[in-house]
């Protein structure tokens, strides 16, 4: 199967403008259909869950194939799809929930490579309960983070991992599943930020071994919120807090006051454009999703434009490239040899060429790799880039260095 960038370049509005987008790890650009179909749940008959009006039924409807849309992304259960405003505020939400549990003497481990969405939370937690935080390292110089560096931490008072399925500022993508079978020795739970993984890659949570995985469909050219997974029986074992009135069942007693059904509607309507991307049966969703990413697919499209970056990159005096992990997403870091990153930002913008600079949350890994709190220039990759944004890219990195 041939990828059309083409035909889903057409059915995106922001890239008529002519500029080129490499600020996907920050959200990518929004397709029509997706915000034709938040048009559309806001202006038909709408009302709060229910089943006896139309705008109940409309409301209860959207919900439930939203947890369908998601669960077929994902490979869990509808039931276990908790809707959140951002996946920073869901890890929060779920850290206050934990944490009930914890007592003094307790650990948690966190990574240095992940976003500070994943860290922060646990550890403010930790300080709370008097848990001690345990630090897992990556190797700056490769920006790989082996499974040994999280499963040496592990210890009968593990309480959780935290940790990144792919780092959203060097793209280095950890071997979760190794991860997961090493904490899965011991009693702790794995709680796993998948936000800049789901957009470039297939999720299997059963493969992954993640009991919660975070994921933000802004970031996979759905609407700005987040969403986390996890099996049921498990949600059913938090108590979080919660309005008396409001419903105790699983997932709904963790979602806070009425649902935004219009974002639930966007986030169905890009699901759908990814599987359209793949081929396969039209009521099996999930075998189209693993079409577009795996067979397609989208990930060969983004790694020749990768490839393409790279090599460019590597005829350019001064520039150093970050990323270097084996595995990882289309997204490089960069920095320059008596240059600023900030200043390569703004020159690219000003040729209509988006590549931002700074640490992007990721603000332990930025100083783990010795750049402090300035970070870098990231050039991440889309399933909407094309070779001609890569050309234009790279002759603005040269006019940059040239300047």
């Amino acid at each position: 199967m041939t990828y059309d960038v083409g035909a889903l370049r057409a059915q995106i509005p922001a890239l008529r403008t002519g500029i080129a987008y490499f600020d996907g790890p920050g959200g990518t650009q929004t397709p029509a259909p997706v915000g034709a179909a938040i048009a559309d749940a806001l202006t038909r008959p709408l009302s709060n869950r229910g089943s006896v009006t139309t705008g109940e039924a409309n409301a209860e409807a959207l919900v439930r194939e939203f947890r369908q849309t998601m669960a077929d992304l994902l490979g869990g259960a509808p039931s276990g799809v908790v809707f959140g405003r951002s996946a920073t505020q869901l890890t929060y939400d779920f850290s206050r929930a934990l944490a009930k549990d914890w007592a003094p003497g307790d650990e948690i481990v966190v990574s240095r490579l992940d976003h500070d969405a994943n860290i922060r939370p646990w550890v403010q937690a930790a300080e709370r309960t008097g848990a001690r935080v345990r630090w897992a390292d990556f190797d700056p110089a490769t920006g790989e983070l082996p499974p040994s560096a999280v499963g040496e931490l592990l210890t009968e008072r593990t309480r959780l991992v935290a940790v990144t399925a792919a780092s959203n500022l060097i793209g280095t993508l950890p071997d979760v599943a190794e991860i997961a079978r090493l904490v899965h020795r011991t009693d702790a739970l794995l709680y796993v930020d998948g936000v800049h993984y789901t957009a470039h890659t297939f999720v299997d949570l059963a493969r992954l071994g993640a009991d919660f995985f975070v994921c933000s469909p802004y970031k996979f050219l759905g609407p700005h919120h987040g969403v986390l997974a996890a099996a049921p029986a498990l949600l059913e074992t938090l108590r979080p807090d919660k309005l008396l009135p409001s419903s105790d069942v699983v997932p709904e007693r963790f979602e806070l006051g009425t649902l935004p059904y219009e974002l639930l509607a966007g986030t169905r309507a890009a699901v759908d454009l990814l599987a359209g991307l793949g081929t396969g049966p039209a009521d099996d969703r999930r075998a189209r999703l693993r079409s577009a990413f795996a067979f397609a697919s989208i990930e060969r499209h983004e790694r020749a434009l990768r490839d393409r970056m790279e090599n460019g990159l590597a005829a350019l005096a001064g520039v150093t490239v970050r990323s270097r992990a084996a595995d990882r997403t289309p997204t490089l870091l960069l920095t320059f040899d008596d240059r600023d990153t900030d200043d390569a930002y703004r020159f690219l913008a000003a040729r209509s060429v988006h590549a931002p600079a700074g640490t992007f949350y990721a603000l332990e890994a930025s100083r783990h790799l010795g750049l402090g709190d300035t970070g870098g220039l990231r050039l991440g990759l889309s399933p909407y880039n094309d070779a001609d944004d890569v050309e234009r890219l790279l002759e603005g990195l040269a006019a940059f260095l040239k300047s």
